[in-house]
């Protein structure tokens, strides 16, 4: 038996990761169909094939290291084939943890060639110029960051071998780190004073060509064309990719944080900006000399609601990680209930029914509608209304969920800088629409779920596990045999139609034994 049989042979050792709600009877279970399980069997194949020893790449070509928020969706995935090689997907990972708490956007291989990505890490120097945030020196990485899924990842983990996670005393090991991470993004990361963490490049956000970066970014002055050579357009047609003067913006904003040794400054206001939350003066100096002289950038900061709904969601996990090692986890849920209100009160817009990101270094928030503006759905203590437009606004005309599209686009079909191809600016991606399927079963919406559910599975296996679609048609767009993909598929596999989050995903938003919040309600 070959390796990816023996990882598929599990399937009928645990027929759902999301354990049915308590009022399923067990019998009511439906077998696989063939068709269900050679998509299972080809899922399993890819990340069999990404897998590099102590971690899966997200593709073969374009992508041959680690990278943060894709190990995290890989190991949720990962634990229906065998539990042991998500939670090692993760330990890899979080070895690569900085003394500040960061969590960095890549883990760069040894063995891969220099000029086989790029940023590589003789770009990022991160044991040099990280050196004071306390980056590793054992393992070369970047030192930006990614969006903070990995605690909920670490908590479906444990679920899925709960007896195999206590004997290798998983959450004992990984819970410290994750605190870590959560300080560092709580504290370090609340450049606009208001509570919510800001990233400080796009890259960060992970939805990284979004039209929602395109007026920060104007205020940046890009790195010379001759003085950066692009890996990515070796593996993709050039109209589907970034600019190359958004790609300069990228690489000086990348190289100017560097240079400061990686340090997140805090937020003051300079002069000839005006807002209502003040400047992130991210670039030394003082007033008007922080935003730049002659050639320098202003800098970068945004509150994205994307980014910061995966942290309360992940700080929610936490809570029931630290309930299974014996605290109560009451704060951490409290805490969580409080940023989500904060999330709220910053980022939601009533109007037009769903959340924006603000920058920071303006002030206002960015009138761009992206899918990060949907994924605060996830949320199980969102008020009721505002739960109910976003799911309106999913459907409504700018992404057309359900009816004009196959996946939510990544970003509004109406706007300017629509895209049906290019990175980040249109196509539909897995990973956002699992979040939102996992979303709309929070709060009750079964139908939209159970359709999205089907879009999702129906799309991966007809694309061979694309790495993104263009939202109408569902054709495959970037790299093929993607892993995020492909684990997302396993967990949808896993998971049950016909029903709201069953107890597994419930009880990662508990507050009380008694309690659980969103789970079968609606």
């Amino acid at each position: 038996m070959d390796r990816t049989a023996q990882l598929t042979a599990r399937v009928t050792e645990r027929a759902f990761a999301y354990d049915p709600p308590p009022t399923a009877a067990p019998e009511a279970t439906p077998a696989a169909s063939p068709a269900t399980e050679a998509l299972h069997r080809r899922a399993a194949r890819v990340l069999e094939d990404n897998w590099r020893g102590s971690s899966t790449v997200p593709s073969h070509s374009l992508y041959p290291h680690q990278w943060s928020w894709d190990s995290a969706f890989i190991a949720v995935g990962l634990r229906h084939l065998s539990p042991l090689r998500a939670q090692t997907e993760l330990e890899t990972l979080l070895d690569a943890q900085w003394g500040d708490g960061r969590i960095p956007h890549i883990v760069f291989n040894p063995s891969v060639p220099l000029d086989a990505y790029f940023p590589s890490p003789d770009f990022w120097r991160s044991s040099t110029a990280g050196r004071a945030a306390g980056a590793p020196r054992t393992v070369q990485t970047s030192g930006i960051v990614q969006p903070p899924v990995h605690a909920l990842a670490a908590w479906l983990v444990h679920r899925a071998d709960p007896g195999l996670s206590r004997a290798r005393s998983f959450l004992t090991r990984v819970y410290p780190r994750l605190a870590a991470w959560h300080r560092y993004l709580m504290h370090r990361r609340d450049l606009g004073g208001g509570g919510l963490a800001s990233v400080v490049h796009p890259w960060e956000q992970g939805m990284d060509n979004s039209p929602c970066w395109d007026a920060p970014l104007s205020r940046v002055t890009p790195a010379p064309a001759r003085s950066f050579r692009r890996a990515d357009l070796a593996h993709g047609s050039p109209e589907d990719r970034p600019t190359d003067l958004d790609y300069g913006r990228y690489v000086r904003l990348a190289a100017d944080y560097r240079d400061r040794g990686y340090a997140d400054l805090p937020v003051t206001r300079a002069a000839g900006i005006t807002g209502r939350t003040g400047v992130a003066a991210l670039t030394g100096g003082t007033g008007a000399e922080r935003l730049g002289g002659a050639g320098a950038g202003v800098g970068f900061a945004v509150e994205d609601p994307c980014f910061n709904a995966l942290l309360i969601a992940s700080e929610h996990a936490l809570a029931r990680i630290a309930r299974e090692l014996g605290a109560t986890g009451t704060a951490r849920h409290a805490r969580a209930q409080r940023l989500t209100s904060v999330l709220v009160d910053r980022l939601w817009d009533p109007a037009e029914g769903m959340f924006f990101c603000r920058d920071v270094v303006g002030g206002e928030r960015i009138p761009e509608r992206s899918v990060s503006g949907l994924i605060p759905l996830l949320l199980p203590a969102l008020p009721r209304e505002v739960a109910a437009a976003l799911v309106r606004t999913a459907g409504g005309e700018h992404f057309g969920l359900g009816t004009a599209t196959r996946l939510v686009p990544s970003y509004d079909l109406l706007g300017e800088a629509f895209d049906p191809h290019r990175y980040w600016r249109g196509p539909a991606w897995f990973n956002t629409g699992w979040l939102l399927e996992r979303g709309l079963r929070t709060h009750g919406e079964r139908e939209r779920a159970d359709a999205l559910r089907a879009a999702v599975l129906d799309l991966a296996g007809a694309t061979g596990f694309a790495e993104y679609v263009d939202p109408y048609t569902g054709e495959a767009c970037g790299a093929s045999g993607f892993s995020w993909t492909a684990a997302l598929t396993l967990d949808l596999l896993h998971s049950r139609p016909g029903h709201a989050v069953s107890a597994t995903g419930a009880r990662t938003f508990e507050t009380s034994d008694q309690g659980v919040r969103g789970g079968d309600r609606g």
